[in-house]
């Protein structure tokens, strides 16, 4: 850790292009007018100048075969290259019933083949990894449910569709609810044991030749929004994470223990514990993009991306103050040091 923490953390800030224009809600109407892909893309191209270098957007939907030249010329122009490709599993009526744990096999397949072109597309743009945020899997009512059925489902669909496209990285994006009444995978522990069943699956002669040298196939995408949803622990959460070395992206906002997914901008709620989640990633030797992951539906989008910058970059320069061997012996001897992490604490203030 101290090693981790004796060298600077870069901080790379990526967008998702879903929260440009944010459309209404399950109450209201939109606030912002709708913008196309292309505006968004011209929207994204002004925000280098912020420091962002990544933007995500989810296949088909937002970005797809047709349009992926104007992700190809953002990079080119501005600098900001697709880190992370999400597969549009849930806006869809077709999915009211999941996507690849849906009871239909017609739906799974249409499911499947969504997973299967955003592969491709991944790799042909060389992002970092697709993600897969489940949000219309998952069960409403508990009596009766085959929690192992579904579970089974959605494990093989997905380790199908990556033995079709083999070498490319997938990202749980684990959820306590929304819009599911209860996501299919609740918890950061259930997507991490998913991961590792998903991986067990693996046929493809490149897929095992990769897990075989240590490689992480299936990893993680855990959102402050969704961990706090389910009353976890910021920092514990995302070490349990880098623990299991599955730690692929990471997504950045802020809220409240449970509640609705809110996505408020990053230290707006409960800064001292995202301050600790960023020391944890530092310590841990994180490399990855901070995802802003946000919905500025009452402010202009870049004045909220600026904002997030700016408060990350904050938490980073408070954790640079602390004094970290203090710090560390004080957790490892705790008899020996009585008091002395609050007074930290309080003097970096």
């Amino acid at each position: 850790m101290l090693d981790n923490l004796s060298r600077d953390f870069e901080l790379k800030f990526s967008v998702g292009i879903w929260y440009f224009a944010p459309g209404g809600g399950r109450f209201h109407d939109r606030f912002v007018k709708a913008a196309t892909i292309p505006e968004r893309i011209e929207m994204a191209c002004g925000m280098a100048k912020l420091g962002v270098t990544g933007i995500e957007a989810h296949y088909p939907d937002e970005i797809n075969e047709e349009n992926v030249g104007l992700y190809k010329k953002l990079e080119e122009e501005a600098g900001i290259r697709v880190v992370g490709v999400p597969f549009s599993h849930f806006f869809d009526p077709s999915f009211e019933f999941g996507s690849l744990s849906n009871p239909d096999p017609k739906v799974r397949e249409r499911a499947k083949k969504i997973a299967v072109n955003g592969l491709k597309l991944v790799k042909e743009i060389g992002a970092d990894t697709a993600i897969s945020w489940p949000g219309m899997d998952g069960y409403r009512y508990l009596h009766g449910k085959p929690f192992m059925y579904m579970w089974n489902l959605f494990e093989t669909g997905m380790a199908e569709a990556m033995d079709e496209v083999p070498g490319v990285r997938i990202a749980i994006e684990p959820k306590g609810y929304e819009p599911a009444p209860n996501n299919i995978y609740r918890t950061t522990a259930e997507g991490i044991l998913a991961a590792m069943r998903v991986e067990g699956m693996l046929k493809n002669a490149e897929n095992q030749r990769l897990l075989a040298e240590g490689h992480c196939l299936v990893g993680l995408n855990p959102e402050i929004g969704h961990v706090k949803m389910s009353y976890e622990m910021l920092p514990a959460a995302y070490a349990l994470v880098m623990m299991e070395g599955r730690l692929a992206h990471t997504h950045w906002n802020s809220q409240p223990d449970g509640n609705y997914d809110q996505d408020n901008n990053v230290g707006a709620i409960n800064p001292a514990e995202a301050e600790a989640l960023l020391y944890t990633l530092w310590a841990h030797g994180y490399n990855g993009y901070c995802g802003i992951d946000i919905n500025p539906e009452n402010m202009p989008v870049e004045k909220a991306v600026e904002l997030n910058i700016k408060a990350i970059r904050k938490l980073k320069e408070r954790v640079a103050r602390l004094p970290h061997e203090r710090l560390i012996e004080a957790h490892l001897k705790p008899a020996a040091n009585r008091g002395v992490i609050e007074e930290i604490l309080i003097n970096n203030l």
